[in-house]
């Protein structure tokens, strides 16, 4: 009993010195109670083991734990490690460990301890092992029936029954090195793993042992899933949906590993499905829309997963099949069967024919077929067709496969009526062309038959194989007319035309000008209802001195055609009369007319003469045809020059006064006003296209002479004058008496020459009496006189019988006098005189006017001889009225 004391005593004793002597360990809780069992768990698929613990309570820090690994019933230790856990994370702690030899070869062990506050180790726990394969008879291999990952190394184990030894392990009778791994197993190493290329991919191992018993396995290498690519779905009939997708590299597929394709659904709540690559089929779900789904691929080595969310509306895909064929020369039409009923909707299609791009044409529905119709065809030509379609246009259908087929022959047939005068009678012209024959086969015409049917009565004639128009006289009813070739293959179609009845009535339809463009004419015209067969364009070269070839172009449908400009020379005009195909025959519906490249005019006008003019306008009339079809170009107007022509050589050309341009291609005169009088004018006149005047036609005019205007300056001075007279007569004696008083000279006053001459010039300007050299009338001469002693009366002085003038001193002559005859009755005269050697006299006379009937008085201004000893002297002399 005291031995049982002392004991519990020591047990105390060391628990206070543990406490006291570790002082950090606080807080590690139940620490140095057991440590934590692990849990194992192994997945054999990939070799590993997962270990799971229960974490340590009350621990205020991360706990830090170590977990060993060993292999064989000897426990070697093969895996060593320290985990440390946040103390954020509880319950149960897990950690992978894969291992590079399979898990069945020999048994595994793990036990686990942990340190409180990271430095001191727990007790370990005890080993828990996960236990491998246990041979029996036969010698058993891992690992077996797996797929190994191309491009690793791999680890395979032979175990043998108990107390037998393996002695030698192959692959392909290819031995390889033994290791030894404990429990009389043993293993080879076999690195960079590759995927046969031979037919046999698999990997068949071969294990002898001790007792000469051998054991095979099979394995195989491949790789891990790899991502579908491109997922989309489709439905053709929106009942089914298709999801296809790119699978990648393609995967051996072994009985023992196999790679699986599932499909899920992810808001339909319809449960998942497998599939096979590279496709999968499920059937819509009522009134969805919205699809989501999730496509998971999985094998040994893993898995891999792709999503792809789509409306079902917009992944429509139509599926057609080839119904029938309809033939025809130039065109065909095809007719198919669309997949769910989708001929509702309106369908686009793509059709691509032997070396063409691919058209796009809408697919119209005719009993539940889906039609399209090709032209622009060459007859007797074998054809490839493929089409698909769409329903919004951006998500196409798969191609159909190509359709063959062979378009016929026939003949382009065209009529001209001419209708003659006072007649019934109608001229027709039929015109064909020969059948363009493709390359199908060799084809040649033998000759032509023409038939025609009128009120009752048919008539077929033949035509040779060179002939391509027949002339035929018609009634006034309707005929019909019906070519066809006859071929070394055969017979074409018959080509018909229908003649209508004449009409009397029919009104032919204005004519429509086209715009000018560069690459050809863009023909377009308005629709019809009674047209129901087609449209047919006829044109030809108008103006031309050749005949003219007529041309034509059927339009089989729609209401617009174009034609190149390569078929069209500039300069020529040309017109188009467009036809409506009616179940009556060809109505002209239209006529058209343009130029695919306009020049300037080269006809100049013609002006009508006499020309209408005035004295300050001229009226230019002119002719001209604007309709002409020879015109190079439509008329819009004319331009009418007008010249003033100079006379003036220095200035050598005519002054351009103004131009008149005229719009109206219909106005032939132009008035062209403020024009002068009798001059002459150069009128030009042009006529205007798109691009300029063209060659001018001209005329020279001059205008009239303005006799109203010369009589008007006669007359206004003489009104002028009879009106002052008129005005002035009554006042004539006080005019009168105003004059004496101006002109008569003071009695009793002696007034001497210069008094005498301010008292002339005063007076002189009272009567605004003018110079000599202001003047209009002031006459200078230069005269050589003699003497007039016999003339009488002469000026004299009243008070000496000398002569006015001195004769001058040394001079032998007598001395040259101006005289003032009877009747000459000057105001003033101021006489120059002077006698130089030759005797010439300079006489300047101020001739100013009065009245011849007013009577003067001779006032003369007396002056010395002495005055002109140089031999000249002045004289002034006078007249004053005595009254």
């Amino acid at each position: 009993m005291r031995m049982g004391n002392i004991e519990l005593f020591c047990a105390h004793l060391l628990g206070l010195y543990l406490i006291f002597s570790h002082p950090h360990t606080e807080g590690c809780g139940d620490f140095g109670s057991l440590p934590p069992k692990p849990n194992i768990r192994n997945f054999s698929n990939n070799q590993s083991l997962v270990v799971s613990w229960p974490r340590n309570r009350g621990a205020s820090e991360s706990d830090m734990y170590e977990i060993q690994i060993s292999r064989t019933k000897s426990h070697t230790i093969i895996y060593n490690k320290n985990v440390s856990i946040p103390t954020r994370d509880s319950g149960w702690s897990t950690l992978t460990w894969i291992s590079k030899l399979p898990l069945e070869c020999v048994d595994h062990s793990v036990r686990i301890r942990s340190f409180c506050h990271q430095t001191a180790p727990g007790p370990w726990s005890n080993w828990v092992t996960n236990h491998g394969a246990r041979a029996a008879d036969a010698s058993l291999i891992f690992p077996s029936r797996r797929l190994l990952k191309e491009g690793r190394s791999v680890m395979l184990c032979c175990v043998p029954p108990v107390n037998v030894d393996i002695t030698r392990i192959t692959l392909r009778k290819e031995s390889y090195p033994l290791l030894n791994v404990g429990d009389g197993v043993k293993a080879i190493l076999m690195t960079n793993l590759t995927i046969p290329s031979i037919q046999i991919k698999k990997l068949v191992f071969s294990c002898t042992d001790s007792t000469g018993k051998r054991s095979l396995v099979e394995n195989a290498v491949g790789f891990p899933p790899q991502k579908p690519r491109n997922l989309n779905c489709t439905t053709s009939d929106m009942v089914n949906i298709t999801c296809m997708w790119d699978p990648g590299r393609e995967q051996v597929q072994y009985n023992f590993s196999n790679q699986t394709h599932k499909l899920y659904f992810e808001n339909t709540g319809r449960a998942s499905i497998h599939c096979q690559p590279p496709s999968c089929t499920f059937p819509a779900v009522p009134q969805q829309q919205e699809y989501n789904i999730r496509l998971v691929v999985k094998n040994q080595l893993g898995e891999e997963t792709a999503t792809y969310s789509f409306n079902i509306s917009d992944r429509v895909s139509p599926v057609l099949d080839l119904n029938r064929v309809e033939y025809g020369v130039t065109d065909v039409s095809l007719f198919w069967t669309v997949e769910g009923n989708l001929t509702q909707n309106i369908l686009l299609c793509q059709v691509s024919t032997e070396s063409e791009t691919n058209r796009e044409l809408p697919c119209s529905s005719e009993n539940g077929l889906c039609k399209m119709h090709l032209d622009d065809l060459r007859p007797n030509r074998t054809y490839s067709a493929k089409v698909r379609c769409s329903i919004n246009g951006r998500f196409w259908g798969p191609w159909t496969e190509p359709v063959p087929f062979k378009t016929l022959v026939a003949l382009d047939l065209w009529r001209r009526i001419k209708y003659r005068p006072d007649s019934d009678i109608r001229d027709v012209t039929l015109l064909w062309k020969p059948p363009a024959f493709g390359t199908a086969t060799s084809v040649k015409i033998q000759s032509y038959e023409v038939q025609r049917s009128q009120e009752g009565q048919t008539v077929t004639e033949p035509k040779d194989s060179g002939q391509s128009q027949a002339d035929i006289p018609i009634g006034p009813s309707r005929c019909n007319f019906t070519v066809r070739a006859l071929l070394s293959i055969g017979t074409s179609i018959p080509a018909s035309i229908i003649i209508p009845p004449k009409d009397d009535s029919e009104i032919p339809p204005v004519k429509k000008r086209l715009s000018r463009t560069d690459d050809g004419f863009h023909l377009w015209w308005n629709k019809q209802t009674s047209v129901t067969c087609g449209h047919t364009v006829e044109w030809c070269i108008l103006g031309s001195k050749a005949p003219c070839t007529l041309q034509w172009m059927k339009v089989p449908q729609g209401n617009s055609t174009f034609l190149p400009a390569g078929y069209f020379k500039p300069g020529r005009r040309y017109s188009f009369d467009i036809y409506g195909c009616t179940d009556h025959g060809d109505k002209l519906l239209e006529t058209q007319t343009g130029y695919i490249e306009e020049c300037a005019s080269a006809q100049p006008p013609r002006i009508i003469e006499p020309v209408k003019r005035t004295y300050a306008s001229v009226t230019l009339e002119w002719h001209y045809d604007e309709e002409d079809p020879a015109q190079p170009a439509f008329i819009t107007g004319y331009l009418v020059t007008v010249q003033e022509v100079q006379t003036d050589a220095r200035l050598g050309h005519a002054a351009i006064l103004f131009n008149v341009s005229v719009d109206d291609p219909w106005k032939k005169s132009v008035t062209m006003e403020g024009l002068q009088q009798d001059q002459e004018y150069v009128c030009s006149v042009s006529a205007l296209t798109t691009v300029g005047p063209g060659v001018p036609a001209s005329i020279t005019v001059r205008t009239n002479v303005n006799y109203f205007s010369h009589l008007a300056k006669i007359l206004t001075p003489i009104l002028l004058l009879l009106g002052c007279t008129v005005l002035l007569w009554p006042q004539r004696k006080m005019l009168k008496n105003g004059l004496r008083e101006i002109f008569t000279y003071p009695a009793g006053m002696n007034i001497k020459t210069p008094e005498f001459e301010s008292f002339l010039y005063e007076s002189c300007q009272k009567l605004q009496s003018q110079r000599e050299e202001e003047c209009i009338s002031c006459d200078i001469e230069v005269l050589t006189v003699k003497p007039l002693r016999h003339e009488s009366p002469v000026l004299r002085d009243p008070e000496s019988t000398n002569t006015t003038c001195s004769p001058a001193p040394q001079s032998s002559l007598a001395p040259s006098c101006v005289q003032l005859q009877t009747g000459y009755r000057p105001q003033s005269a101021v006489l120059l005189c002077q006698t130089p050697a030759h005797q010439q006299l300079m006489c300047i006379a101020n001739k100013s006017y009065l009245s011849p009937s007013t009577e003067f008085s001779e006032i003369r201004s007396s002056f010395e001889t002495s005055d002109c000893q140089q031999g000249s002297c002045a004289g002034l002399y006078g007249y004053i009225s005595d009254s």
